[in-house]
């Protein structure tokens, strides 16, 4: 199992967490050629009020958001900046952490009913951006958002999920 799952609020179970994480981060290391087996990601899923505990300590940002990451590694970009340098596995452990991830309930339901699409697809779209940023991506600069969502795109096309960035999702 590459994802490790801690769930705070039952609601998750009811949406299928376990098995939309793990296809999800698979598919996103499948995509960047790193061997699932080596990597474990831990996925905290929780709820609003706990996901802005953890944005206001870690981003000093007071309210509640949809996924927060926390690499394990600081992967630095390769030399044309644009794609971050692999993890480095722990040549004395059998599973190297890529980090930890925190998705809320809350607001993954309300973002997917306002966009109009299935919860699960929303699920796994995020657990892929989630999983991009502990392998060191990023959408600080208008050039990385838009690598990291033409690579969201691809995975999730791979997943047969709509482009989640298209407005309108039967076009």
């Amino acid at each position: 199992m590459l994802t490790d799952i801690i769930v705070e609020d039952d609601r998750w179970q009811q949406a299928g967490l376990q098995d939309l994480a793990e296809t999800a981060a698979l598919a996103a290391l499948d995509h960047v050629d790193l061997s699932p087996t080596t990597f474990v990601v831990s996925v905290l899923a929780c709820n609003d009020k706990r996901i802005a505990e953890l944005n206001a300590d870690f981003r000093d940002k007071s309210s509640a958001t949809n996924v927060l990451s926390w690499p394990a590694q600081t992967l630095a970009a390769d030399i044309d900046g644009a794609v971050p340098l692999a993890p480095e596995p722990d040549p004395f452990e059998e599973e190297t952490e890529l980090g930890d991830i925190a998705i809320a309930y809350e607001t993954c339901q309300r973002e997917a009913t306002e966009a109009g699409k299935p919860l699960q697809n929303h699920i796994t779209h995020l657990v892929i951006h989630g999983v991009l940023h502990l392998l060191g991506y990023d959408h600080i600069r208008d050039k990385d958002a838009t690598l990291m969502e033409g690579i969201e795109t691809e995975i999730l096309g791979k997943l047969g999920v709509p482009d989640p960035y298209r407005e309108h999702q039967g076009d």
